[in-house]
């Protein structure tokens, strides 16, 4: 009788079961573990286009407050579709008119906030005209993503 001959796929030794189901095990809870930070990154990128906006009009020597509004628009024309649609796809229930509320109560706290910034450091402080794009980029985005990972795509 014929030798069967061996591929070199079969040479490799394949793991144990008890081995497998261990590996099995941590690699769910690894994703389990990581799950609610898997949107942060493209809501970062979505709200990149605000900040930038804000920064935009803050370096052409007009008052703060009008990039702010002008980068709230912005994010109100396209944050509900994009953030429903990619940071937080597949998180929480259907969309429905309640969620598209609870984004926009969210969104008119995130402006609210950052107008804030404008007043606080710019006009009260008069820290100059950058000085609001410091928070606005690091604390308004962590209030606003929480908001929408616990809240609004729930």
């Amino acid at each position: 009788m014929a030798q069967r001959v061996r591929l070199p796929a079969e040479l490799v030794p394949s793991l144990p079961a008890p081995a497998r189901a261990v590996l099995r095990a941590t690699f769910r809870a690894y994703g389990l573990a990581t799950a609610g930070f898997r949107p942060l990154p493209s809501f970062l990128i979505l709200g990149a286009q605000k900040a930038g906006t804000t920064a935009l009009y803050a370096y052409l020597r007009w008052h703060p407050q009008v990039g702010n509004i002008l980068a709230y628009l912005v994010a109100m024309g396209t944050g509900y579709v994009m953030h429903s649609q990619w940071s937080f796809r597949g998180h929480g229930s259907e969309r429905t008119h309640a969620t598209k509320v609870r984004f926009v109560i969210v969104s008119i706290i995130s402006y609210a906030l950052n107008s804030f910034w404008v007043w606080l450091l710019y006009s009260y402080l008069a820290w100059g005209r950058a000085a609001p794009i410091v928070p606005m980029l690091f604390v308004t985005p962590a209030v606003t993503f929480t908001l929408n990972r616990h809240w609004v795509f729930r």
